[in-house]
Protein backbone atom coordinates (compact mmCIF):
# COMPACT_ATOMS: atom_id res chain seq x y z
CA UNK A 1 0.00 0.00 0.00
CA UNK A 2 1.62 3.20 -1.31
CA UNK A 3 1.85 6.63 1.09
CA UNK A 4 -0.70 8.53 -2.05
CA UNK A 5 -3.58 5.38 -0.32
CA UNK A 6 -2.51 5.96 2.63
CA UNK A 7 -2.96 9.61 2.96
CA UNK A 8 -6.26 9.10 0.55
CA UNK A 9 -7.85 6.62 3.77
CA UNK A 10 -6.54 8.79 5.93
CA UNK A 11 -8.59 11.50 4.20
CA UNK A 12 -11.41 9.31 4.13
CA UNK A 13 -11.05 8.74 8.08
CA UNK A 14 -11.15 12.54 8.67
CA UNK A 15 -14.30 12.66 6.62
CA UNK A 16 -16.48 10.07 7.87
CA UNK A 17 -16.03 12.13 12.12
CA UNK A 18 -17.03 15.38 10.16
CA UNK A 19 -19.54 13.31 8.17
CA UNK A 20 -21.24 11.77 11.21
CA UNK A 21 -21.74 15.43 12.70
CA UNK A 22 -23.78 16.90 10.59
CA UNK A 23 -27.30 18.01 11.87
CA UNK A 24 -29.69 15.95 10.61
CA UNK A 25 -27.56 12.54 12.14
CA UNK A 26 -26.89 13.66 15.62
CA UNK A 27 -30.43 15.13 16.10
CA UNK A 28 -31.75 11.75 14.74
CA UNK A 29 -29.44 9.80 17.56
CA UNK A 30 -30.02 12.19 20.18
CA UNK A 31 -33.90 11.00 20.14
CA UNK A 32 -32.43 7.41 20.92
CA UNK A 33 -29.99 8.46 22.84
CA UNK A 34 -32.20 10.71 25.22
CA UNK A 35 -34.11 6.88 26.24
CA UNK A 36 -30.47 5.81 27.32
CA UNK A 37 -30.05 5.24 31.26
CA UNK A 38 -26.51 4.79 31.44
CA UNK A 39 -23.74 6.63 29.40
CA UNK A 40 -22.36 3.45 27.62
CA UNK A 41 -26.18 2.89 26.21
CA UNK A 42 -25.74 6.29 24.81
CA UNK A 43 -22.37 5.37 23.83
CA UNK A 44 -23.13 2.03 21.68
CA UNK A 45 -26.22 4.35 19.98
CA UNK A 46 -23.34 6.26 18.02
CA UNK A 47 -22.17 2.66 17.27
CA UNK A 48 -24.79 0.73 16.03
CA UNK A 49 -25.37 4.18 14.05
CA UNK A 50 -22.46 4.15 12.38
CA UNK A 51 -22.66 0.61 11.47
CA UNK A 52 -25.79 0.76 9.76
CA UNK A 53 -24.63 3.55 7.87
CA UNK A 54 -21.72 1.73 6.70
CA UNK A 55 -23.49 -1.43 5.64
CA UNK A 56 -25.94 0.68 3.08
CA UNK A 57 -22.91 2.87 2.05
CA UNK A 58 -21.02 -0.13 1.65
CA UNK A 59 -23.33 -2.11 -0.29
CA UNK A 60 -24.85 0.43 -2.70
CA UNK A 61 -22.10 2.17 -3.10
CA UNK A 62 -19.65 -1.21 -4.42
CA UNK A 63 -22.97 -2.35 -6.96
CA UNK A 64 -23.37 0.98 -8.32
CA UNK A 65 -19.61 1.32 -8.95
CA UNK A 66 -19.25 -2.70 -10.10
CA UNK A 67 -22.15 -1.45 -12.62
CA UNK A 68 -20.04 1.81 -13.33
CA UNK A 69 -23.60 3.72 -12.86
CA UNK A 70 -25.31 6.05 -11.02
CA UNK A 71 -27.68 6.67 -8.64
CA UNK A 72 -30.80 9.05 -10.61
CA UNK A 73 -31.30 12.54 -9.23
CA UNK A 74 -34.83 11.74 -8.68
CA UNK A 75 -34.29 8.72 -6.37
CA UNK A 76 -30.98 10.20 -4.42
CA UNK A 77 -33.34 13.21 -3.61
CA UNK A 78 -36.42 11.06 -2.55
CA UNK A 79 -34.56 9.01 -0.19
CA UNK A 80 -33.17 12.87 1.37
CA UNK A 81 -36.40 13.44 2.02
CA UNK A 82 -37.02 10.58 3.85
CA UNK A 83 -34.43 11.34 5.95
CA UNK A 84 -36.95 14.16 6.82
CA UNK A 85 -40.06 12.07 7.30
CA UNK A 86 -37.96 9.56 10.06
CA UNK A 87 -37.05 12.90 11.70
CA UNK A 88 -40.23 13.83 12.15
CA UNK A 89 -40.93 10.28 13.08
CA UNK A 90 -38.59 10.27 15.63
CA UNK A 91 -39.46 13.47 17.58
CA UNK A 92 -42.85 12.86 17.71
CA UNK A 93 -42.40 9.26 19.10
CA UNK A 94 -39.87 11.07 21.60
CA UNK A 95 -42.26 13.66 22.19
CA UNK A 96 -44.90 11.39 23.38
CA UNK A 97 -42.92 8.80 25.16
CA UNK A 98 -41.22 11.33 27.84
CA UNK A 99 -44.85 13.08 27.92
CA UNK A 100 -46.52 10.34 29.06
CA UNK A 101 -44.25 9.56 31.94
CA UNK A 102 -45.72 10.87 35.35
CA UNK A 103 -43.88 11.01 38.73
CA UNK A 104 -46.30 9.67 42.04
CA UNK A 105 -45.37 8.77 45.29
CA UNK A 106 -46.61 5.37 47.13
CA UNK A 107 -45.34 3.37 49.93
CA UNK A 108 -44.54 -0.93 50.20
CA UNK A 109 -45.63 -2.66 52.70
CA UNK A 110 -42.13 -3.37 53.80
CA UNK A 111 -40.76 0.39 53.09
CA UNK A 112 -40.27 2.80 55.77
CA UNK A 113 -39.70 5.43 53.41
CA UNK A 114 -41.90 6.89 51.01
CA UNK A 115 -40.39 5.98 47.66
CA UNK A 116 -41.06 7.97 43.90
CA UNK A 117 -41.44 5.64 41.12
CA UNK A 118 -41.97 6.14 37.40
CA UNK A 119 -44.84 4.81 35.66
CA UNK A 120 -46.43 5.26 31.86
CA UNK A 121 -49.82 5.84 31.83
CA UNK A 122 -51.01 5.50 28.07
CA UNK A 123 -54.66 5.15 27.18
CA UNK A 124 -55.80 4.29 30.15
CA UNK A 125 -56.41 5.76 33.50
CA UNK A 126 -55.68 3.12 35.69
CA UNK A 127 -52.17 2.00 37.50
CA UNK A 128 -51.11 -0.89 39.30
CA UNK A 129 -47.45 -1.13 40.18
CA UNK A 130 -45.84 -3.90 38.49
CA UNK A 131 -42.70 -1.98 37.17
CA UNK A 132 -41.62 -2.83 33.91
CA UNK A 133 -38.37 -1.48 32.73
CA UNK A 134 -37.70 -1.05 28.99
CA UNK A 135 -34.99 -3.55 27.49
CA UNK A 136 -32.55 -1.64 25.77
CA UNK A 137 -32.38 -2.27 21.88
CA UNK A 138 -30.23 -0.62 19.63
CA UNK A 139 -32.19 -1.98 16.36
CA UNK A 140 -33.39 1.84 16.48
CA UNK A 141 -29.90 3.57 15.88
CA UNK A 142 -29.08 0.54 13.41
CA UNK A 143 -32.07 1.14 11.34
CA UNK A 144 -31.81 5.11 11.34
CA UNK A 145 -28.01 4.47 10.43
CA UNK A 146 -28.94 2.40 7.11
CA UNK A 147 -31.58 5.41 5.89
CA UNK A 148 -28.71 8.01 6.31
CA UNK A 149 -25.98 5.59 4.49
CA UNK A 150 -28.78 5.31 1.40
CA UNK A 151 -29.58 9.22 1.56
CA UNK A 152 -25.80 9.58 1.13
CA UNK A 153 -24.94 7.14 -0.60
CA UNK A 154 -25.16 9.32 -4.03
CA UNK A 155 -22.46 11.64 -2.89
CA UNK A 156 -20.59 8.87 -1.54
CA UNK A 157 -20.14 7.15 -5.15
CA UNK A 158 -19.04 9.99 -6.32
CA UNK A 159 -16.33 11.23 -3.54
CA UNK A 160 -15.04 7.48 -3.85
CA UNK A 161 -15.05 7.48 -7.63
CA UNK A 162 -12.90 10.73 -7.74
CA UNK A 163 -10.54 9.22 -5.05
CA UNK A 164 -9.71 5.73 -5.90
CA UNK A 165 -8.84 3.64 -8.65
CA UNK A 166 -10.16 0.74 -8.42
CA UNK A 167 -13.29 -1.44 -6.92
CA UNK A 168 -10.68 -2.74 -4.12
CA UNK A 169 -9.48 0.50 -3.23
CA UNK A 170 -12.90 1.79 -3.16
CA UNK A 171 -14.46 -1.13 -0.82
CA UNK A 172 -11.50 -0.15 1.51
CA UNK A 173 -11.96 3.42 1.21
CA UNK A 174 -15.96 3.16 2.14
CA UNK A 175 -14.82 1.07 5.36
CA UNK A 176 -12.21 3.51 6.23
CA UNK A 177 -14.50 6.10 6.17
CA UNK A 178 -17.49 4.15 7.82
CA UNK A 179 -14.98 3.19 10.60
CA UNK A 180 -14.60 7.11 10.48
CA UNK A 181 -18.40 7.70 11.29
CA UNK A 182 -18.50 4.97 14.21
CA UNK A 183 -15.62 6.86 15.27
CA UNK A 184 -17.58 10.53 15.06
CA UNK A 185 -21.17 9.56 16.06
CA UNK A 186 -19.83 7.63 19.29
CA UNK A 187 -17.88 10.59 21.21
CA UNK A 188 -20.78 12.98 19.89
CA UNK A 189 -23.63 10.56 21.29
CA UNK A 190 -21.15 9.99 24.48
CA UNK A 191 -21.52 13.96 25.34
CA UNK A 192 -24.97 13.89 24.25
CA UNK A 193 -26.06 11.20 26.84
CA UNK A 194 -24.20 12.79 29.34
CA UNK A 195 -26.96 15.25 30.77
CA UNK A 196 -29.47 12.57 30.07
CA UNK A 197 -27.78 10.09 32.45
CA UNK A 198 -27.06 12.80 34.79
CA UNK A 199 -30.72 13.78 35.10
CA UNK A 200 -32.03 10.56 35.45
CA UNK A 201 -32.84 10.80 39.14
CA UNK A 202 -34.64 14.27 38.51
CA UNK A 203 -37.34 13.05 36.49
CA UNK A 204 -38.45 17.01 35.53
CA UNK A 205 -35.23 17.77 34.23
CA UNK A 206 -34.94 14.45 32.66
CA UNK A 207 -38.45 14.96 31.06
CA UNK A 208 -37.91 18.26 29.92
CA UNK A 209 -34.55 17.38 27.87
CA UNK A 210 -36.18 14.20 26.71
CA UNK A 211 -39.17 16.75 25.46
CA UNK A 212 -36.66 19.38 24.04
CA UNK A 213 -34.98 16.48 22.12
CA UNK A 214 -38.39 15.74 20.15
CA UNK A 215 -39.64 19.00 19.59
CA UNK A 216 -36.08 19.80 18.05
CA UNK A 217 -35.99 16.48 15.71
CA UNK A 218 -39.59 17.21 14.49
CA UNK A 219 -38.88 20.69 13.76
CA UNK A 220 -35.94 20.34 12.02
CA UNK A 221 -37.40 17.24 10.00
CA UNK A 222 -40.11 19.40 9.04
CA UNK A 223 -37.43 22.26 7.75
CA UNK A 224 -35.53 19.67 6.22
CA UNK A 225 -38.46 17.87 4.09
CA UNK A 226 -39.17 21.64 3.03
CA UNK A 227 -35.75 22.59 1.71
CA UNK A 228 -35.37 19.12 -0.33
CA UNK A 229 -38.94 18.95 -1.63
CA UNK A 230 -39.56 23.31 -2.46
CA UNK A 231 -35.12 24.60 -3.07
CA UNK A 232 -33.92 20.89 -3.82
CA UNK A 233 -36.64 20.58 -6.80
CA UNK A 234 -37.91 16.95 -5.98
CA UNK A 235 -41.63 18.13 -5.81
CA UNK A 236 -41.04 19.54 -9.24
CA UNK A 237 -38.90 15.94 -10.09
CA UNK A 238 -42.07 13.51 -8.66
CA UNK A 239 -44.60 15.77 -10.75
Amino acid sequence: MDATLLSVLALGLILGIKHAIEPDHVIAVSTIASQSKKLWQASLAGVFWGIGHTVTLFIVGIIVILMKGEIPEKWAMSLEFLVGIMLVFLGIKTIISFKNIHIHSHKHDDDVEEHKHVHSHINSGKHNHQHKHKKVTYLGSTVIGLVHGLAGSGAMILLTMSTVKSVGEAAVYILIFGLGTVIGMLFFTTIIGIPFVLSKKRKSISGSLGLFTGVISTVFGVYYMYNIGVNEGLFHLWI
